[in-house]
């Protein structure tokens, strides 16, 4: 039987440095967007050769989804799309100290996609979408069960949720010193009490 082991070490090495790849993708998305960072930035600050980042990226649309894959990865992970709502907006502080790179890179990319002929414009905005129509699940099931106001709209309170988080984000980006916790404490506080039934006596 042949040794598998250095078939073994070479994939894993082949892994680790797509990751590192990726890593230093995000950190470079995040400070100069994606019109100003280059395959061979990214390829340098890896360490790697730019024939070694086309082995595992052929194309920088594909390295763009790819940093876009992890982000949703990460936040697919970590919710709980059967949970409380509340506590799922609470859940979102934890990604700023967990994935900062994400953060920042997904604000920059958002904002860079804006227009509808841009390359990831289609698939950002699915995501907002998806996002949006999320939080208003969470909303609908709150009022089936009888915990929230059933005279609330759920779609627009859920835009403008998403709308907070966005904002959050993009603020923290601007300002990192910003007291997160803090902010997000409050805002959770005030959607509680509008969205339970004492907010309309």
């Amino acid at each position: 039987m042949s040794d598998q082991r250095p078939y073994a070490t070479l994939l894993a090495k082949g892994e680790d440095r797509k990751q590192r790849i990726l890593i230093v993708a995000q950190r470079l998305l995040a400070r100069n967007g994606w019109r100003g960072t280059t395959l061979a930035q990214i390829a340098s600050a890896a360490g790697v050769s730019p024939a070694g980042l086309l082995h595992h990226f052929e194309s920088k649309d594909q390295l763009l989804h790819a940093v876009l894959d992890a982000r949703d990865i990460d936040d697919d992970v970590h919710a709980n799309r059967s949970g409380d709502l509340l506590e799922e907006i609470e859940r979102v502080v934890q990604r700023f100290e967990r994935s900062p790179d994400l953060v920042g890179m997904y604000v920059v990319l958002l904002v860079e996609n804006l227009e509808p002929d841009a390359p990831l414009h289609d698939r950002l905005q699915a995501r907002y979408r998806f996002a949006v129509d999320s939080v208003a699940e969470f909303l609908r099931r709150g009022q089936l069960e009888g915990r929230y106001r059933a005279d609330l709209d759920a779609a627009t309170k859920a835009v403008e949720i998403v709308a907070f988080i966005n904002g959050m984000e993009t603020s923290w980006l601007l300002d990192p010193s910003i007291p997160l916790k803090n902010v997000f404490k409050e805002y959770i506080r005030s959607l509680a009490l509008e969205l339970s039934h004492e907010s309309t006596n």
